[in-house]
């Protein structure tokens, strides 16, 4: 890793913090309510799914090959990623498949290249910051384009049945999922708070449905300005559920693993359905006349 030193300053370090917290679970926090709220329900939930695959198999393999990270002596990120592995990388792997299938979705000229750029930024963040090897890196562009793969199969009209079954169908599959993760997860110790990403996952498909039901057409959403208005409260109010339900957990003396698969279901729920519900509530959106 000797290589990325001299490639470091105070500017590239500020750019490159900014690619990698692309990769972090504060930034989906607040992407995938945005994209909800204001761009395509039906898109976003997609991408929900792609994540919470792509992320629990990032998880697997990371317990599996149980690969130490660089030297603590190159790590400008030491704090966040702590004591965990380092192969495959999460940020490339979830950024390659993530920043993809967007533009796949998008089906723009521009949105491919963008795509890419974004998603090389957050790889590229991995090596200058000093949290991963290339052989990282590069593992985790892998297993993203695979995941990208089985993931647009899934998605295809072949399956359409299962897109289409009821919801207690998909909660269950995703129920079924995450036993089946604790039955084959390499690690002794479980896969640890990689569960919480399926009740992230269990808490907003419930609240798709809910939220389907109540609006089945594409809302018509205010100005411009009220939007942002929107999206601040709406993703301020998400980081104090998140804060409220921790305190409560702590306080009510419950395990931080089942204060956090419960924080991540609400916050699942909060997303899709809850938030949704308020805006209508208050005349912002709108079903179509």
């Amino acid at each position: 890793m000797d290589w990325v030193l001299p490639l470091r300053s105070d500017t590239a370090t500020l750019i490159f913090n900014g690619f990698t917290w692309l990769g972090y679970s504060a930034f989906f926090l607040i992407f995938l309510p945005l994209g909800y709220w204001f761009w395509d329900r039906a898109v976003m939930t997609r991408l929900a799914v792609l994540i919470t695959i792509t992320a629990v198999v990032n998880g697997w393999f990371k317990d599996f090959f149980h690969d130490p990270r660089p030297d603590i002596r190159y790590q400008l990120d030491a704090k966040r990623v702590a004591e965990s592995y380092g192969l495959p990388s999460g940020h490339a792997q979830i950024a390659t498949a993530m920043w993809l299938w967007i533009a796949h979705e998008i089906r723009k000229p521009w949105a491919m290249p963008l795509a890419v750029f974004i998603a090389a930024g957050v790889c590229f963040s991995r090596l200058y910051l000093g949290v991963h090897d290339v052989e990282d890196v590069l593992a985790g562009i892998a297993l993203g384009l695979i995941t990208l793969v089985i993931f647009g199969f899934l998605v295809s009209p072949r399956f359409k049945a299962l897109h289409e079954a009821r919801i207690q169908i998909h909660l269950g599959l995703i129920a079924a999922a995450m036993f089946l993760s604790l039955i084959l997860w390499p690690d002794a110790d479980g896969p640890g708070y990689v569960t919480a990403i399926f009740y992230l996952l269990f808490g907003w498909m419930a609240g798709a449905h809910l939220d389907r039901q109540q609006a089945p057409e594409k809302p018509v959403l205010p100005a411009w300005w009220l939007q942002v208005i929107m999206g601040v409260v709406g993703v301020v109010v998400l980081f104090v559920i998140r804060g409220v339900m921790i305190k409560a957990g702590t306080a009510a003396g419950l395990s931080a693993m089942t204060t956090s698969c419960a924080t991540f279901g609400l916050l699942g729920f909060y997303m899709t359905f809850l938030a949704p519900w308020v805006f209508r509530r208050l005349g912002l959106m709108k079903q179509p006349a």
